[in-house]
């Protein structure tokens, strides 16, 4: 079956997924990686322009952590060297989130570990941001804070949480593979939840962890179903101390053909190109731009990332700008596609079915 990039961009330009085979076509030697990155790079410069969105991680509470995902330094059981320490202080977080809008991130990710917030912590987050606020009242603020209970997404929203973060991280099919403290259909659950709270879905993936071409192929599928407004696509670190950390499987090539597919399953999305991006793409990083339309600034939540001077200078040599916190980061389509429910159940008017 041969495949036409034209076609694929075409569709992606009219919001349309790729099929099955299609997909499946982006990821071997059938087609030339630069074709399908220039293919994409097109898809990307129809909804996004020339700007690269910066976005950076505040890790409210390192280590420790209950689950037993077999990517993660944090997780139980791990013997990786990591820093390990309970909840920051306010004013800590507001410190960090400060250093980062000075450099230009528009987005301020608090992430802690564990299976998920209780409700101190929905308390500790609300006074974390009321301090970030307070002086760099422009930015976003995304939270990610594991599995979310009843309630804890509406909190969330109420004490200025603009977006949340909850990878699905691999397909369903294999996701027992990867862990067996959670599943798939709580993550999934999660996201819907903060997604029906009025907060913008931040969900993506992590590759290098031996998933196979279909197994990316289903990702995709899995995570369009959810329609996320962010989708960041991580690369694993292989961290000393976890079941994955000599699981070295991936070329910038590879993280290149994986970055494209993402772009045109989710052509008007922000793609972000997230961790382990400096390990894997190396020095082919400004390409990756060439189909990202968002990038994490500085460090991760374990490990170091390329310095924030290097970043900048990088996006500005590949003829590409900082997006502003003035500027919207989605087209204006697609925010005209999301609905606050005013009808149905805690109201007078009558539900849509």
């Amino acid at each position: 079956m041969t495949i036409s990039l034209d076609e694929l961009v075409a569709k992606a330009l009219d919001r349309s997924a790729p099929t099955r085979d299609e997909a499946l076509a982006l990821l071997t030697e059938d087609l030339d990686v630069l074709d399908v990155v220039a293919a994409a790079g097109r898809v990307r410069r129809h909804f996004f322009g020339r700007r690269v969105k910066l976005n950076t991680i505040i890790n409210l509470k390192s280590g420790l952590c209950p689950e037993d995902c077999n990517y993660c330094s944090q997780r139980l059981g791990s013997s990786s060297d990591i820093l390990k320490y309970s909840w920051i202080k306010p004013d800590e977080a507001a410190e960090a989130a400060d250093r980062a809008a000075q450099a230009g991130a528009k987005r301020i990710c608090l992430v802690a570990s564990g299976r998920g917030p209780g409700q101190r912590d929905i308390g500790r987050v609300a006074e974390m941001i009321e301090a970030i606020k307070t002086r760099q009242p422009d930015v976003e603020i995304c939270a990610c804070l594991g599995l979310l209970g009843e309630g804890q997404a509406d909190r969330l929203r109420q004490a200025g949480v603009h977006a949340y973060s909850h990878n699905l991280n691999t397909n369903e099919a294999r996701y027992a593979d990867i862990c067996s403290t959670h599943t798939f259909a709580d993550r999934v659950d999660t996201v819907r939840q903060a997604t029906g709270a009025g907060l913008s879905p931040c969900s993506g993936a992590i590759f290098g962890m031996g998933e196979s071409d279909a197994d990316i192929v289903d990702m995709a599928f899995e995570l369009r179903q959810l329609d996320p407004d962010s989708v960041p696509i991580n690369f694993l670190i292989p961290m000393e101390g976890t079941p994955l950390g000599t699981d070295w499987h991936l070329t910038p090539i590879r993280c290149l053909r994986i970055l494209a597919l993402f772009r045109f399953f989710f052509p008007d999305v922000e793609v972000r190109l997230a961790g382990g991006r400096e390990i894997h793409l190396r020095g082919m990083q400004p390409l990756a731009l060439q189909v990202a339309n968002s990038i994490f600034l500085g460090d991760y939540l374990t490990s170091e990332g390329q310095s924030g001077v290097d970043d900048r200078d990088m996006i500005a040599d590949a003829g590409f700008i900082v997006e502003g916190t003035d500027e919207q980061t989605l087209p204006a389509a697609r925010h005209d596609l999301v609905a606050i429910r005013r009808r149905g159940v805690g109201t007078d008017q009558p539900a849509n079915a």
